[in-house]
């Protein structure tokens, strides 16, 4: 069959191109496309041409395995469709189904039959499509460990900022509270279970119970921004001994980061989260298989309109990325549709 596919043909250049798609072999199936999800995060990375050209794309997708990051370039992680064909080996009962993948944005793909994960059935296309964000906000909280009575700032509330902020919200702590300079989105925080919203570093320390300059900083800060900047911002917010989670891929981007006495005396802990793997401390009781039905749990508690804001056909996807690369003021969780 042809298909439409997604590619990032260049710096800010985004084209729909049309290709042929080979039946599906033994163990594969064929998926038509419902709808994928955009990462305003990755995804803009190589919109913006900020990752090192020659490096591998991302060698945790099954579907990129081996590609290195050079334009043209496909690329994208949370696309949900239905089963249409199935090759030698795959069960009649996996027909009709409806799945998530792993796959770059395309209006069908040949995926192996243990690529793709089934959705349940009380979830619809739009909430399956977040799969992949909520996923990295679980893993996110596995790796910050919070404990009962803690003082928790999530610095960014961008789509995983939310998530993260969502499944916090349910733990028994002292305070959460949410930073990002653009209101609309700390308001979403707020309405997600957070304690307080605030859009700087002072109103921040305040919101714990101190002030600027002061040893009541949080046990236990995530920095979800994408800017590498905000660092040193969750540092600062982050008190004696406290844990930071940084979960936001930089790509190129570099900014000075200030490992002085604060950081130093202090003996803060950094700790680098991502979601192709899981912390060996935690490994002898989770698997992904447990992971990914965390994940789901938490979708089914979760209403995606809290995070979608626009979405937009396939052949208009050049003005989707547009409006994300142009700010962060409205646009949020962008889907591609599929007709």
């Amino acid at each position: 069959m042809r298909r439409q596919a997604l590619v990032f043909a260049g710096p800010r250049r985004v084209e729909v191109v049309e290709d042929e798609l080979a039946a599906p072999p033994a163990g594969h199936v064929l998926v038509r496309t419902r709808v994928s999800a955009v990462s305003a995060g990755t995804e803009l990375l190589v919109y913006r041409d900020e990752l090192a050209r020659g490096r591998p794309l991302d060698e945790s997708l099954p579907a990129l395995a081996g590609a290195s990051f050079a334009y043209p370039a496909r690329y994208g992680y949370a696309a949900v469709g239905d089963v249409v064909a199935a090759g030698a080996g795959v069960p009649d009962g996996w027909l009709g189904r409806r799945v998530f993948a792993l796959q770059p944005h395309a209006s069908a793909f040949v995926a192996p039959l243990e690529d793709v994960l089934e959705v349940p059935s009380s979830l619809d296309a739009e909430r399956a499509a977040l799969f992949a964000s909520m996923e990295t906000a679980v893993n996110l909280v596995l790796d910050g460990a919070p404990r009962l009575g803690e003082r928790v700032v999530v610095l960014g509330q961008g789509v995983v900022g939310l998530l993260a902020t969502s499944l916090l919200a349910r733990f028994p702590l002292e305070a959460l509270v949410v930073l990002d300079a653009v209101a609309p989105r700390a308001r979403r925080g707020l309405a997600l279970g957070a304690h307080a919203a605030v859009g700087d570093v002072a109103a921040a320390h305040v919101a714990l119970g101190g002030g600027v300059g002061t040893d009541r900083g949080a046990d236990l800060t995530f920095e979800l921004t994408g800017n590498p900047a905000a660092l040193d911002d969750a540092l600062a917010l982050t008190g004696r001994e406290g844990r930071v989670v940084v979960g936001s891929f930089y790509g190129v981007k570099r900014a000075p980061v200030d490992l002085g006495a604060h950081f130093h005396r202090g003996r803060l802990t950094l700790l680098s989260s991502q979601v192709s793997h899981i912390a060996p401390a935690l490994t002898g009781r989770w698997d992904r298989a447990r992971r990914r039905a965390a994940a789901w749990d938490a979708l089914a508690r979760f209403d995606a309109t809290a995070v979608v804001t626009h979405r937009f056909a396939l052949g208009r996807a050049a003005e989707a990325y547009a409006r994300l690369d142009a700010g962060p003021s409205e646009a949020l969780q962008v889907l591609l549709t599929y007709e």
